[in-house]
């Protein structure tokens, strides 16, 4: 399958909403590479290329993935006659105990449906199911089906970000979506992503980013923005996207508040997702650059 099809996950800060967007910035290519892959939402929103490669530093992320491209089958037979219950996500959240990947990959997923904003992190992984705005279960094995044909001949690692970049072939094209700079990502993520994190991501990009091009995203920021001050392009972007409330209400305050400020803003309520677009290439359409300010997709 070549074709787009959706991610299939949820994810938090995944750049669903901004496909549009992002699908405009991208060269063409024959090397396709995410060192942060989390939902993947680009890699499935854009045609495959001659070699595709998705990382994730989470080890229980990429393992869903393995069996989304290896043994779709047995994922969805452990799947398919589940329901979407708080009861459910409670026993998966906190009772059930695999003792083998697909059981780790069966939970993982069956939570991340059913998880408001599709957050992983146990502390933070609320009931936020909705039949009006949730894949019902029933349609889960149709979306493995999909993915898995997607993500074949697709490698799939669970690395280090500079790692992959150093591995990186010669005019490969890196789409690169790491956590937010300004934000306590611990909150989201089962794995934290420090300061010093993304200094060294902008260094090793600064180094090596010669032998290939990257498409960078990122919270706006004096820091960021004085950060990269050597890229070639820095672009302030935004987006529109609604937000349709279906998370547990005993949530903490700190939490919502976090999670976009959701926590002030009612059920179906439009938001605009701002950040910046970096690049070490200049677009090939004349004059993009005033264009494409806060140029918006619904």
């Amino acid at each position: 399958m070549n074709q787009a099809v959706n991610s299939p996950f949820r994810y938090a800060g995944g750049k669903f909403y901004a496909r549009k967007l992002i699908l405009e910035y991208i060269p063409q290519h024959f090397s396709y590479v995410e060192p942060f892959a989390g939902g993947a939402s680009i890699f499935f929103a854009k045609d495959k290329v001659q070699k595709n490669w998705l990382n994730d530093i989470d080890e229980d992320l990429v393992n869903v993935y393995l069996f989304i491209r290896d043994y779709p089958e047995k994922l969805i037979d452990t799947l398919k006659n589940e329901v979407a219950t708080k009861e459910r996500h409670n026993f998966y959240k906190n009772v059930f105990i695999p003792n083998n990947p697909l059981e780790k990959a069966t939970r993982w997923y069956y939570l991340n449906r059913t998880s408001y904003s599709g957050i992983m992190n146990m502390r933070n992984c609320y009931w936020g199911y909705g039949d009006k705005y949730s894949m019902r279960p029933e349609n889960w094995g149709r979306n493995i089906l999909r993915t898995s044909q997607k993500l074949q001949n697709v490698r799939l690692t669970q690395l280090d970000f500079e790692e992959v970049i150093k591995q990186v072939e010669d005019n490969s094209f890196l789409f690169i979506d790491p956590p937010y700079f300004n934000a306590d990502q611990d909150k989201f993520y089962n794995h934290s992503f420090s300061k010093e994190c993304h200094y060294r991501l902008s260094n090793v990009l600064k180094n090596s980013g010669n032998r290939f091009q990257f498409l960078l995203t990122y919270d706006n920021s004096p820091e960021i923005q004085e950060l990269y001050s050597w890229a070639k392009l820095i672009h302030e972007k935004e987006w529109n996207y609604t937000i349709n409330r279906t998370d547990d209400q005993k949530k903490t305050k700190d939490v919502q508040d976090d999670i976009k400020k959701e926590a002030t803003v009612k059920k179906g309520s439009r938001y605009k997702g701002r950040e910046i677009f970096i690049t070490n290439f200049a677009l090939v359409t004349e004059g993009y650059t005033q264009l494409s300010l806060n140029y918006e997709y619904i």
